[in-house]
């Protein structure tokens, strides 16, 4: 997090990490696409021949709170080649949170550990535990054949603290659900740490609210946050309301 007294803006940065092609570019290309023009940017992607990102893609959304501090939300993604490996440790590097895009297909299961080990050893390496950082994870191209079934991964989900999401992101399924997660996830843990919803009057639903409409989201922030593999986000955002 970095806070800008003079621009008045504060700026989270968020992290997509996983292995190669798991559809990290196409969650924020989907994004992007679902974005209201006004409240984003450029969407800049850096291709190469063996790795569809090479540095990162960077999606500024600005949103402005009641106390008049704009809030701007960064959103990177790392190469997943083992060749990038360098880069991904600059990419996360100052992280306020990260969702981890898994592939679905059983045949991808040891890249998404390998993946999953490596995104720990650079938050290590960057000053924190990996537990110590908001994260979720999102199963993408359900589409696929020969993909771990609900069940396995509600098991998986229901084993863990991290909120877990499916995901067509070619289609656009799940993105924004598992933006949002990851967004409420970072900025109640910033909160905690900071007390930003007192010293800058921040309103938190609606702040999430406004995010989510900029999203093209029309639900409820009930539905949108317990949407994950077994609603986990939704009966903490009902536990966090009821304690006032």
């Amino acid at each position: 997090m970095q806070l800008d007294f003079v621009a008045r803006e504060l700026t989270i940065k968020l992290v997509y990490y996983g292995p190669a092609l798991s559809g990290k570019t196409t969650n924020l290309q989907a994004l992007h696409k679902a974005a209201d023009p006004e409240s984003s940017g450029r969407l800049m992607t850096l291709e190469t021949r063996d790795d569809r990102t090479l540095f990162f893609d960077l999606l500024p959304l600005t949103f402005k709170g009641t106390g008049g501090l704009s809030v701007r939300l960064k959103v990177f993604t790392v190469p997943g080649q083992v060749i990038h490996a360098s880069t991904r440790k600059l990419v996360v590097q100052g992280a306020d949170g990260v969702a981890f895009i898994a592939d679905s297909r059983t045949s991808e299961t040891t890249n998404n550990a390998t993946a999953f080990l490596d995104l720990k050893q650079n938050v290590k390496e960057s000053g924190l535990k990996l537990k110590q950082l908001p994260l979720v994870i999102q199963f993408n191209k359900r589409d696929m054949p020969d993909i771990r079934s609900e069940e396995e991964l509600a098991e998986l989900a229901a084993q863990g603290r991290e909120p877990v999401y499916l995901a067509v992101a070619t289609r656009g399924e799940g993105v924004v659900e598992t933006f949002m997660g990851l967004l409420y996830l970072t900025w109640t843990a910033l909160d905690a740490a900071n007390d930003l919803n007192k010293k800058f009057d921040f309103d938190e639903a609606a702040l999430l609210r406004e995010v989510a409409g900029k999203l093209g989201y029309q639900g409820s922030l009930e539905q949108l946050l317990g949407s994950s593999v077994g609603g986990v986000l939704g009966q903490r955002w009902l536990a966090r309301k009821a304690g006032g």
